[in-house]
């Protein structure tokens, strides 16, 4: 009976070793550095000008957990009025983004309609170099 078993143990051995599982390193597709980076939220961009005074209040600290928590325990105090600013910031941030993207996006959808069209250019060129023009006769 213990011959049973370890057959059809192994089967299923064999089984798993023929498929091949992909890590996610394969799973994920290759970064384009060309994309535009995505904006910062409105946090981020209150976080950008709150290190600086941060690190010149507290020169000897060099701990960044210590530098968010402050800055995300400040936030959480500030009232709407006072994060306007920043939301306004980010929402501009956001607009130039999305154009970036836009163009970004037409780049690559004209990048393979570029191919096709340079094909018709020579294919038109080609047409007139063939002689269906009247100078060669005037000669």
């Amino acid at each position: 009976m213990k011959g049973g078993k370890s057959k059809t143990d192994s089967r299923k051995a064999d089984s798993r070793l023929a498929v091949k599982k992909q890590t996610k390193k394969e799973k994920k597709a290759a970064k384009d550095p060309n994309k535009p980076k995505r904006p910062p939220s409105a946090f981020f961009v209150f976080m950008e000008g709150f290190r600086k005074q941060f690190k010149e209040k507290h020169p000897s600290n060099k701990s960044v957990a210590a530098v968010g928590k402050a800055g995300g325990e400040e936030w959480k105090s500030m009232t709407e009025e006072d994060k306007a600013p920043f939301v306004e910031t980010a929402e501009k941030r956001k607009a130039e983004y999305e154009r970036k993207m836009e163009a970004y996006n037409r780049k690559l959808a004209g990048d393979d309609g570029d191919e096709e069209s340079d094909k018709s250019k020579s294919e038109v060129n080609d047409e007139d170099d063939d002689g269906s023009s009247g100078e060669e006769d005037d000669d």
